[in-house]
């Protein structure tokens, strides 16, 4: 992404990412997120996310006593989950990708499918040492018409048929810690005040096949919002932020236990619920975003479909890299969007 990129306007629409991002780099990605990286996109994705970081605001998942022996290790469970995340072979880039649907969620209404979304993410693991483990990560969104699968650049609201200018995620970094203790969670730029009671990580794994394993993460928050109300009238849904992110892998369990694997790929899904999209608009009105998606961790980028992989060469070829270092500040893309963006005019 060149400069031009990171202002609030490109010939790529407009992007929510990191003011102090410059250079391009390479090609490459993993989930996150959005965050999906934790959540990402959680923010972002995003959190997917995006997703990215595991339960920690979540009540405390089921854990199955009549698992195997290694599966009740918390350094068993922090490699499992490294593993998921990026690659325990140091260095070597993930790839994620998540696609669906983004719905409005209005009280009295039927739930309304409103756009697609298709993205990606990198990410890396870096040796932290004292037995931990830092992911570092890069992560897109587009989103998209539900009809013809093109990346949109204007979007006409069917809520308060507006047409607006539309804000895809990129979120650089999304940063987490893996360790053998259940996350501390996000702390987006410290709106978020993460629990930091030192708990194991015994994470929620069910085996449903003989050769296959399911895991749930899911994180929960409510936290200020970076955009206020009364700087943001039109953009803000309220002074807090009610966040979700679920996140469900499905993995081969020969791969799991063979710990001689240093990445493992996954399928799943993804699912987000988060305030209304700032550039919808919407302010406070009543009603709610719910993504609901696919979700995979991979050596590649096969599943992503061709548009978005074009469009995101062409206005994103940075995040086809993840990055080389841990920095700061890793934030969501609604934080990134009050980096980044301007209030929009209020309607006389």
């Amino acid at each position: 992404m060149n400069r031009d990129q990171t202002q609030t306007k490109s010939a790529a629409g407009r992007v929510a990412t990191d003011p102090a991002d410059k250079g391009i780099g390479r090609r490459s990605l993993l989930h996150g997120g959005l965050g999906v990286g934790g959540a990402a996109l959680l923010g972002g994705l995003a959190g997917p996310a995006s997703n990215q970081a595991l339960a920690s605001a979540a009540p405390k998942a089921s854990f199955d006593p009549s698992l195997p022996e290694k599966f009740r290790d918390p350094e068993w469970n922090r490699d499992a989950f490294a593993r998921l995340q990026g690659s325990l072979k140091f260095g070597e880039v993930k790839s994620g990708w998540y696609a669906g649907v983004v719905h409005g969620v209005v009280d009295g209404q039927m739930v309304k499918p409103l756009m697609g979304f298709e993205g990606f993410s990198k990410a890396r693991l870096i040796d932290a040492g004292g037995g931990a483990y830092q992911k570092v990560l890069r992560e897109v969104l587009f989103y998209t018409d539900l009809e013809t699968g093109e990346v949109l650049e204007t979007y006409r609201n069917p809520y308060t048929d507006e047409t607006v200018p539309v804000v895809h995620i990129a979120n650089d970094p999304f940063n987490m810690l893996v360790e053998k203790y259940r996350p501390k969670g996000p702390t987006y730029g410290g709106l978020n005040k993460p629990d930091e009671q030192r708990t194991p990580l015994l994470l929620p794994w069910r085996i449903t096949r003989p050769n296959t394993v399911m895991l749930s993460a899911d994180i929960h928050l409510h936290y200020p919002s970076a955009l206020q109300p009364d700087k943001w009238p039109r953009e803000s849904a309220g002074p807090m932020n009610r966040v979700s992110e679920m996140f469900r892998y499905v993995i081969r369990r020969e791969e799991l236990e063979d710990a001689s694997i240093p990445s493992l790929n996954y399928s799943g899904s993804w699912t987000r619920i988060t305030p209304w999209l700032p550039w919808m608009l919407m302010g406070q009105a009543p009603g709610h975003i719910f993504y609901l998606g696919s979700m995979g961790g991979y050596d590649d980028l096969s599943m992503a479909s061709p548009t978005i992989l074009a469009y995101a060469e062409k206005h994103f070829p940075k995040y086809f890299d993840a990055p080389a270092k841990w920095e700061e500040p890793s934030l969501s893309s609604l934080e990134n969007y009050a980096r980044t963006q301007k209030p929009a005019p209020v309607k006389p």
